[in-house]
């Protein structure tokens, strides 16, 4: 049953009179529906119109730095890496032995071997790296105090894209500190894997959808003339757009089996579903799309860890990388690599690596940077940054820097403060 609530006495800031939601049947997107969500949305405005895009790959549990992207071959054999190493196209450059296609690429890669922070839990690290600050509570169950950088975006770009109507933040799987904290529902990540999408396909017949749509004209068209502010027109245009989102193109940036055969089959199942998934949604106007694929957490025979994770996203990147260089996306698409921590450098005596704070995996690619190099460089047992430490921070900035964002962004939070959103980090200087 159609629902226009129109509370008494409510107002915008400036005095206007408007209505306050509207609801339509099961078009709900997450128990809101989409025009309510939007209305609820649109004081953000429409400024901040990059076009460039972020794709986050968190692999979660805290990847070895070692046996990824700093393989150590010249250490002793409990520190060096277990897997081996690859020789890559520049010279001079190893990774980790289970990522031979990724080698290949090394051109397209820039390798942060200096990754660092102080907090050695999933929680606190985790919330850290996906924030830029430290939160010691969260590895003690506490919900994130600071909102995450996906979340960020979609505050200052506006939470849906002004075309396609998708959503400016989507995610595939959580990650902690992915939310908007007190920034607000609005501004969280949109659930591609649950229940956000379903709400995407259409659940009615089309003569009643048509239906409802033309008593919502009647409606409208009657009341124009009470609200003569231009508030009305927005709103309009709102539910306009809910409409055109199910009835339209927008749910097809969701469906993979448009893409060809073959490059489905050379991104692979799983991981490479969700990165040639995150690339549609790229295309289609999505700022920052979070895919956590996790199992990282190896304090035991990390090699047979690293020989069954290493190869899919070996496959699975390489992939992604050919795509956006084939469809001329490279620069307009960053992608993040990177986890909550790394791993001791010393193997344990259950052939595995324990939490490890110090060092971090991370690796970028794309997105305008400078690609083709290594970033800092590690102590000679990959225990701590020799040079160049990179902070969550600075990588934060480095984020924003790609996206367009200022870097003295401030955020309004829940007592009414501004407060920066990166206190003291800076874009990556070798990477700019």
């Amino acid at each position: 049953m159609l629902h226009i609530d129109l509370p008494r006495g409510l107002s915008a800031c400036d005095g206007v009179s408007r209505r306050e939601f509207l609801r339509i049947g099961s078009l709900g997107l997450t128990g809101v529906t989409l025009p309510g969500l939007w209305r609820a949305r649109a004081a953000v405005g429409e400024s901040a119109k990059a076009d460039r895009s972020v794709v986050w790959l968190w692999l979660g549990g805290g990847a070895s730095h070692i046996e990824t992207f700093d393989p150590k071959m010249s250490a002793p054999s409990e520190y060096r890496s277990v897997v081996g190493a690859v020789r890559t196209r520049i010279p001079g450059i190893q990774l980790g032995g289970v990522f031979p296609l990724l080698a290949e690429r090394m051109d397209r890669l820039a390798i942060v071997r200096s990754f660092t922070h102080r907090n050695s839990g999933h929680g606190g690290g985790t919330h850290w790296v996906m924030t830029g600050y430290d939160f010691p509570a969260a590895d003690n169950g506490a919900a994130p105090n600071k909102p995450g950088i996906g979340a960020i975006v979609a505050k200052h770009r506006g939470p849906n894209h002004p075309r396609s109507g998708l959503p400016t933040y989507v995610r595939m799987n959580s990650i902690l500190g992915d939310g908007a904290a007190w920034l607000g529902p609005s501004f969280a990540p949109f659930d591609a894997g649950g229940r956000a999408k379903q709400n995407l396909e259409l659940r009615m017949g089309l003569k009643r959808l048509d239906d409802r749509r033309a008593l919502l004209s009647q409606l409208d068209r009657a009341n124009r003339e009470v609200d003569r502010s231009g508030v009305m027109s927005g709103l309009d245009e709102l539910g306009v757009r809910a409409f055109d989102l199910v009835l339209g193109r927008a749910k097809e940036a969701f469906d993979l089996n448009r893409e060809p055969l073959r490059l489905r089959e050379n991104y692979g199942k799983g991981l490479g579903e969700q990165l040639l998934l995150a690339r549609r949604l790229c295309e289609w106007g999505v700022g920052f799309v979070t895919i956590h694929f996790g199992g990282w957490d190896m304090h035991g025979d990390i090699a047979r860890g690293m020989n069954s994770l290493g190869p899919r996203v070996d496959r699975a990147v390489s992939a992604f990388l050919d795509d956006v260089r084939d469809r001329g996306l490279s620069d307009r698409i960053l992608l993040v690599i990177t986890g909550e921590f790394g791993r001791t450098p010393r193997v344990n005596g259950s052939s595995g690596r324990d939490h490890w704070a110090s060092l971090s995996t991370l690796a970028l690619a794309g997105g305008g940077l400078q690609m083709g190099q290594v970033v800092g460089e590690s102590s000679a047992r990959a225990e701590i940054p020799k040079s160049s430490p990179v902070t969550p921070q600075d990588l934060m900035a480095t984020v924003f820097r790609v996206l367009g964002l200022p870097l003295d962004l401030q955020l309004r939070d829940p007592v009414g403060r501004n407060v920066p959103a990166i206190a003291d980090g800076r874009p990556i200087p070798e990477l700019i």
